[in-house]
């Protein structure tokens, strides 16, 4: 069962940065250089200078962006900027966005929890990691003694028992404010009180947590943990089983929550052959009744409207730039079978997922297109319009991909994985493909961090 534990939060002193807005950011992996550098022009203690430092001429081992962090969390604790909570604390956190055009309000909790490796606990991951992020995160976390960001957990609670706790808690109580830069507005209360944080741990008792974002950051995280095992072990010492190290800082949110929507995230091809409409129907052969839908990008939100009002895994939307035309594909019985047949090594609800057909029917099997470089993923319709009219950047985007300056020869529009789907798949212990939930808004950086000392 997950462990979750109270814990004495660091966090802004707001007497000295004024308002937590000018010092929170969104989480590293979202920030370009632009807005890297707005980030740190906003607030001198702006959080982006811990969490996504930048490079400098002359960085070398002793001297570089991860050992300056460090440096920098040091003075801002020791100035008084950042504190430590006096009593232990599980943190409420509110975010309160729009989306379609209908106001949310998702609520969630802050905690620590107790780390357990994928597939030896109750812990489960549903998206494939990389090397890279972890080693990043990693050399951070080293540097500063802390979990910098959230992970963000769902877990089952139909009733919401575990957050209606803590909402009674919170009755009469201002919150901590913060308006990130897409007026998403961020609310967090700190809940010291023994007795509901007792009844909270309780009510977890028991349930699975599946990770919905931040799958590199949890295995940083048991990384992180197992290197200073080795580092004690090594000095005839052993890792106590309450050393922070054992602990992670998650956002722990109800699967029934209201405010809990998955968004889709489209993608953008690059690396295909011109390709007309009429040839990929020829490709996409009796897996898919096919039907053309009308030309030009400026079409995607009507076509989008359409392939939500449909609510079938099955359904998506192609463009073809050959032809500045749309198609949309909706899975018929023979495309089923052979999506079963090419994907025996998984389970029913992977093979049914829109993404999985996409990646493995559809780009590797149809248009035997195995070994394309990675699509650069959009979440709104109007990046999607963007990017079909104007072609790739020549520039990095936030995720790292080098852009060509060409068009995008194809183009797909998919539904999102639903949270029923990321808790069976995780039961089946499978992994679902890269992107294929999107979890809005994201998490802030900056509220709270964890020490790991």
């Amino acid at each position: 069962m997950p462990d979750i534990s109270a814990f004495h939060g660091i966090r802004y002193d707001l007497a000295q940065v004024g308002s937590l807005s000018n010092v929170i950011a969104p989480p590293y992996d979202v920030i370009d250089s632009q807005l890297q550098q707005e980030l740190c022009d906003k607030h001198p203690a702006n959080c982006v200078r811990i969490i996504l430092g930048q490079d400098q001429e002359g960085d070398d081992d002793d001297n570089n962006r991860y050992t300056r962090a460090g440096r920098t969390m040091r003075t801002w604790l020791r100035e008084g900027i950042l504190f430590a909570e006096g009593e232990p604390a599980i943190y409420v956190y509110h975010q309160v966005f729009t989306e379609a055009g209908q106001e949310f309000t998702r609520r969630g909790f802050m905690c620590r929890t107790r780390l357990e490796r994928f597939g030896e606990g109750n812990i489960f991951p549903h998206e494939e990691t990389h090397g890279g992020a972890k080693a990043d995160r990693l050399k951070l976390w080293k540097a500063c003694k802390a979990n910098c960001s959230q992970i963000f957990g769902l877990y089952p609670d139909p009733q919401n028992i575990a957050q209606e706790l803590l909402e009674k808690a919170t009755l009469g109580v201002a919150p901590l404010e913060a308006t990130d830069h897409l007026g998403v507005l961020h609310r967090i209360w700190p809940v010291t009180d023994i007795a509901t944080i007792t009844e909270v741990t309780a009510a977890m008792g028991g349930l699975p947590i599946y990770i919905a974002d931040g799958h590199h950051r949890y295995e940083t995280a048991c990384n992180y943990r197992d290197e200073l095992a080795s580092e004690m072990e090594a000095k005839g010492e052993q890792l106590d089983p309450e050393h922070p190290a054992n602990f992670v800082l998650m956002m722990c949110v109800s699967m029934s929550d209201p405010g809990m929507i998955v968004l889709p995230t489209h993608r953008l091809f690059r690396g295909l052959p011109a390709m007309s409409s009429g040839e990929l129907r020829e490709r996409l052969g009796d897996c898919f009744a096919c039907e053309e839908y009308g030309t030009g990008p400026e079409l995607a939100p009507t076509l989008w409207e359409d392939i939500e009002l449909d609510g079938e895994q099955g359904t998506m939307a192609f463009y073809t730039a050959e032809d500045n035309t749309w198609t949309i594909a909706r899975l018929t019985p023979e495309g089923q079978q052979k999506m079963a047949e090419i994907s025996d090594d998984h389970c029913t609800d992977w093979q049914g997922l829109g993404v999985s057909l996409l990646h493995r029917l559809v780009m590797e099997h149809l248009l035997d297109k195995p070994n394309l470089p990675a699509p650069k993923y959009v979440r709104a319709i109007e990046e999607v319009v963007e990017g079909l009219q104007h072609g790739d950047s020549a520039g990095r985007d936030h995720t790292g991909q080098q852009g060509t300056g060409g068009r995008f020869e194809l183009a797909a529009m998919v539904m999102p994985a639903t949270v029923d789907h990321i808790r069976a798949i995780s039961n089946a212990g499978e992994r679902m493909p890269a992107k294929s939930t999107y979890f809005y808004p994201k998490l802030l950086s900056g509220l709270l961090f964890n020490p790991l000392e």
